[in-house]
C-alpha cells in the first residue's frame, strides 16, 4: 500500500512547490519588473507616498468641486472595497428605486432640467467603479466650474483631455477615471487664470 501512497505524495509535494509557490512568484517578479505600478495596485503616489488611492477603486466624491463617480453599493456608505459587490436588488425592488431617485434628486439640485445617463445613478457590479461616462462627467461641468471658480470651457475641456478611447477603437466604451481627472482639476486649479 505504501508503494501505491508514496508516488502520489511526492506528486502533491512537487505540484505544491511548483504551482503554488515558485509560478506565483515568478509572475510575482515579473510583473514587478514590468509593470510595476499596476503591479501595485496602480496606487497614486506623491514624494514617495500613497496619498491619495488607486486608481482601480472609486472613491466618495461630494464636494460640488469635484466631480462625482457613480452610486456604489458597496458597503454602508460606499466604495468599502471590503464589501465588494453589487446590491443584488432586483429591478422591482423598492429599496433599488428609492435609491435610485435619491440619485436622480441629488443630481436634480446641481443640474436641474437635465436627463442622466444611466451611470449617474447606478451602481456598478462591484460597487467600486472608478469611471464614468463622458456624459456624466459633462453634465457636471457647470457645477464644479461655478464651484472653482473657473471658466466651463477650461473644465470641459479638461474632461476631454480625460476621455479614455475603447481599446483599439473597438473593445469597451469611452470612460473617464474620475480620480485621474479630480487630481487634473486640482491642478488647473492651482494655475494662474490667464
Amino acid at each position: 500500500m505504501f508503494a501505491h501512497l508514496r508516488p502520489a505524495f511526492i506528486l502533491l509535494v512537487l505540484m505544491t512547490l511548483l504551482t503554488g509557490i515558485l509560478y506565483p512568484l515568478a509572475i510575482t517578479g515579473v510583473a514587478q519588473v514590468v509593470l510595476p505600478g499596476v503591479a501595485n495596485g496602480s496606487m497614486i503616489v506623491n514624494d514617495g507616498k500613497v496619498t491619495i488611492g488607486s486608481t482601480l477603486i472609486g472613491q466618495a466624491w461630494s464636494s460640488d468641486k469635484y466631480f462625482w463617480g457613480r452610486p456604489s453599493a458597496a458597503g454602508d456608505k460606499g466604495y468599502n472595497a471590503q464589501a465588494s459587490s453589487g446590491s443584488n436588488l432586483a429591478p422591482t425592488s423598492k429599496a433599488l428605486m428609492d435609491r435610485i431617485k435619491a440619485s436622480i434628486d441629488q443630481l436634480q439640485q446641481s443640474t436641474p432640467g437635465k436627463s442622466f445617463p444611466a451611470d449617474a445613478v447606478t451602481a456598478s457590479g462591484s460597487g467600486l467603479d472608478p469611471e464614468i461616462s463622458p456624459e456624466f462627467a459633462k453634465l457636471q461641468v457647470a457645477r464644479v466650474a461655478k464651484a472653482r471658480a473657473l471658466s466651463e470651457t477650461q473644465v470641459m475641456a479638461l474632461v476631454e483631455a480625460q476621455v479614455s478611447k475603447p481599446v483599439t477603437g473597438v473593445f469597451g466604451e469611452p470612460r473617464v477615471n474620475v480620480l485621474l481627472l479630480n487630481i487634473a482639476l486640482d491642478g488647473l486649479s492651482s494655475q494662474p487664470n490667464g
